[in-house]
């Protein structure tokens, strides 16, 4: 991390104990913690300054020179991200010489920049074109050939660079080295021969490359992925959590009618700051790909797809011809909170289990580090062990057959497979080893397509929402359970 001070990383509790200083922005007096940079402090008036190479999450850079402002008692402009806010400050961001600043900085970083925005990926969120408009508005008066450089140029984990469009705000470069605590990115040459750059002969290899993207305030890192799919202003988002790990970090769904293109991190500073890993970036595509979306059951050895209503009267029937005491309930660590509880409230009214076991996503090969990523790969473990249930290996011996919520893991099914289990139902989003298996399946949202909560490994209860309706004839769990119940 940067040694300057920035009151946005400190935590909850820090900022409680800290004092507090007055100032002045554009006549309006405000408070606020001491240590925090102008940038910070304006924002609590809603009012943005420009900059380029400051980020809350990373030690400000000043190189950029986009954020001046006025300090009264200061002969000159100062930049806002490395100057700390003190008492009786007076700041003035609007005057007639800082608007004339912020338009020779934006001509001189346009002088060499390609006009090529029609074909960049990132127009739409891109700060040059943002502030062109509000800073700059006028025609170029340089008549001299642009400076070329490369383009397309794979700098590995998914991140694309295109060294034109490249501003040298230095984001990535501390992005790098301050969170991902890799030195894979540096500035090499000088003035405007100056480009981002690996180092010799290396590639971007740490996990968190696709922040790199992220915090890109122009178009010149873009996401391998998501790189010409679909224009930004297409795009809804919805506020949700990844699922990828327990860490439950804060992300934004991007997405148009059902299709998912891409996740991005949400602020949230208890959980992620302002990042996340390139595993749960990139873990969307099952939201988009081999759903299961029709209800299917398995009669006289053969499976099909069926309506509704067949497979409901087929589950009657399955369900009725076994012991209420001899059918065992299998719930998912990857389901939220409310899907937990319906299924294992379900379980114990309706047949009277005394226990109920879960299942967990738990790969032989995983990650995980000191920064977000969890070595439990689970939203909702946590919730799963506050409820006290047990796991599939401890299924008791007179049980004959299962109730699966959503999926089963390999040494799970393995455990079901040698038993000679029967899977009576399985509720599940995508095609699975364990449809082999099953007597009836009905599809069920995945978490774009409802909303719930999970709790993180910190015990901490997050909700996310739904971004679009669950395709096909997929229910939630509730809805299933409330149906099923009634019709046993």
């Amino acid at each position: 991390m940067g040694q300057a001070i920035d009151a946005r990383r400190w935590t909850l509790d820090d900022r409680a104990n800290m004092s507090k200083v007055r100032l002045i922005i554009d006549g309006t007096e405000i408070e606020v913690d001491e240590g925090t940079n102008l940038i910070e402090a304006a924002k609590q008036i809603g009012l943005e300054i420009p900059h380029f190479c400051y980020h809350p999450g990373l030690s400000p850079d000043g190189n950029c020179r986009m954020c001046l402002v006025e300090v009264e008692k200061i002969p000159k402009p100062v930049i806002a991200c490395k100057t700390v806010a003190t008492e009786g400050m007076v700041v003035k961001t609007n005057t007639e010489l800082i608007e004339k600043a912020r338009s020779s900085v934006m001509e001189f970083l346009l002088i060499n920049h390609p006009l090529d925005c029609p074909t960049c990926d990132q127009a739409g969120e891109c700060k040059l074109q943002d502030y062109y408009m509000d800073y700059d508005l006028q025609p170029s008066r340089y008549k001299e050939k642009k400076v070329r450089k490369r383009k397309m140029i794979d700098l590995g984990s998914g991140v694309m660079l295109d060294e034109e469009r490249c501003v040298v705000c230095r984001r990535c470069v501390r992005f790098c080295r301050e969170i991902a605590g890799k030195e894979e990115l540096y500035v090499q040459e000088r003035g405007h021969n100056s480009m981002v750059a690996t180092f010799p002969g290396k590639e971007m290899t740490n996990p968190y490359s696709g922040n790199t993207v992220d915090v890109c305030p122009v178009g010149a890192l873009t996401s391998k992925d998501f790189r010409y799919k679909k224009r930004v202003w297409y795009l809804s988002q919805t506020d949700s959590i990844c699922p990828g790990c327990s860490r439950g970090c804060n992300i934004s769904i991007h997405y148009e009618g059902n299709v998912v293109y891409r996740l991005k991190p949400r602020e949230n500073l208890e959980v992620n700051k302002y990042w996340m890993c390139d595993f749960g970036r990139y873990d969307y595509k099952f939201i988009n790909e081999e759903r299961r979306l029709i209800p299917a059951y398995r009669k006289d050895g053969v499976f099909s797809e069926v309506s509704y209503q067949e497979a409901m009267s087929y589950l009657r029937e399955t369900l009725t011809s076994y012991d209420p005491l001899n059918i065992a309930f299998i719930a998912s660590a990857q389901e939220s909170v409310e899907a937990i509880d319906s299924f294992v409230a379900f379980a114990k009214d309706k047949f009277f289990a005394d226990t109920v076991y879960y299942s967990k996503n738990d790969p032989a090969q995983s990650y995980a580090d000191d920064i977000l990523i969890a070595k439990d790969k689970n939203p909702n473990l946590a919730h799963i062990q506050k409820l006290g249930l047990k796991e599939v290996e401890a299924i008791a011996k007179d049980i004959q057959a299962v109730v699966i919520q959503r999926n089963l893991s390999e040494s799970d099914l393995g455990l079901i497979k040698k038993r000679g289990l029967k899977v009576l139902v399985l509720f599940a989003t995508n095609y699975t080893k364990v449809d082999e298996r099953a007597l009836v399946i009905f599809p069920i949202p995945t978490y774009a397509e409802q909303s719930g909560c999970y709790v993180n490994c910190d015990g901490m209860m997050q909700s996310f929402k739904k971004a679009f309706d669950a395709q096909g004839e997929a229910k939630t769990i509730q809805e299933y359970i409330a149906e099923i119940g009634a019709l046993l």
